[in-house]
């Protein structure tokens, strides 16, 4: 049994709990999570499970109290900068950290400093600090890399991600700006706070696998349009509103555009899938029809990251640069 303790009691959080629960190789030792709504409910009750003869705490100390715990998984937020005073909290504890925060994916050339920062703190202590989850993390940027394992030339990489949003958790409907009108819309766009977070360090993350020094990374943001009213969402939207967001990733050599990543999430979408093409010799292309749910493959590869994360060196580190992840169960410690 592997001792964890679960930082955020969101909705992914919860569903995390639920899944640990079920693969019979976690023992849960302890959960966190700062909102007053969260803290002091008792753990699998406010997971929609049986009783885990755990209560949610405020803060770590309380929750783990001396207690053996090897891993922390992290459901908080998207920002490395926001995520950096916890994961010094938890690298202080000994705790090797996971973390679904989008942006610790392959944050060295986006957030440069906030990175070595983390790294050496976790050098320091003996842990492994690692950013994962669907996107980024698997789909669009470590799935392609390893395709690119049998292939004696890459030329180009493009990546398609579209799902209908209607099966994702209601905060993941709200990011991607379903139900807004379309100013609404472009004043979130503009603020930014509406977007699917994580695109860029996807597309430096392959540039980075693959050997390529990218001249440039940029992207696009823009909304899908409606063409009829819809409720199969968290909430009715009416034609002519935005369902959800479509973003485009790209990543140029010079002027040759060598990565694509296309994202497209949106309510009531009519084809869910995702697909990568890579151009080289061999030629590849693979699509997984009806695409991959997003909230249980996130909490899936977290937990199953566990034991990977365990035979890892110290430090920040890529899905690059720890062992392969496979199914953990309790069979396979």
């Amino acid at each position: 049994m592997i001792n964890t303790v679960h930082f955020g009691i969101g909705p992914l959080g919860q569903k995390m709990v639920k899944y640990a629960v079920e693969r019979g190789c976690f023992n849960i030792v302890g959960a966190v999570d700062t909102d007053p709504d969260k803290a002091g409910k008792e753990l699998g009750e406010l997971c929609g499970i049986e009783p885990l003869g755990i209560t949610v705490s405020s803060n770590l100390d309380e929750a783990i109290q001396g207690k053996p715990v090897e891993v922390a998984l992290v459901t908080t937020v998207s920002s490395i900068v926001s995520l950096e005073s916890q994961v010094v909290e938890l690298a202080k504890a000994k705790l090797h950290i996971i973390s679904t925060c989008e942006e610790l994916f392959f944050p060295w050339n986006t957030q440069p400093e906030v990175s070595r920062r983390i790294d050496q703190i976790c050098r320091e202590n003996g842990v492994v600090c690692l950013g994962t989850g669907v996107n980024p993390g698997y789909m669009m940027d470590f799935l392609p890399t390893a395709l690119s394992g049998v292939c004696q030339d890459v030329k180009s990489v493009k990546v398609w991600r579209v799902q209908d949003a209607s099966v994702r958790r209601i905060p993941f409907q709200q990011k991607i700006g379903a139900g807004l009108t379309l100013e609404e819309f472009e004043a979130k766009k503009s603020s930014g706070t509406l977007r699917h977070v994580g695109l860029p360090e996807s597309v430096d993350f392959i540039a980075n696998r693959l050997g390529w020094k990218l001249d440039r990374n940029v992207g696009t943001l823009e909304p899908v349009i409606a063409d009829k009213d819809i409720d199969t969402g968290y909430k009715p939207v009416s034609r002519g509103m935005a369902c959800g967001v479509h973003q485009v990733g790209r990543g140029f050599v010079g002027d040759k555009e060598v990565i694509t990543l296309t994202f497209r999430a949106a309510v009531g979408e009519r084809e869910s899938y995702d697909q990568v093409q890579i151009e080289g010799e061999p030629t590849i292309q693979s699509k997984i029809a009806g695409g991959v749910n997003g909230d249980i493959a996130t909490c899936a590869i977290t937990l199953n990251a566990v034991r990977s994360v365990l035979e890892s060196s110290p430090g920040l580190k890529t899905m690059g640069q720890i062992p392969p992840i496979a199914f953990l169960n309790e069979t396979g410690v």
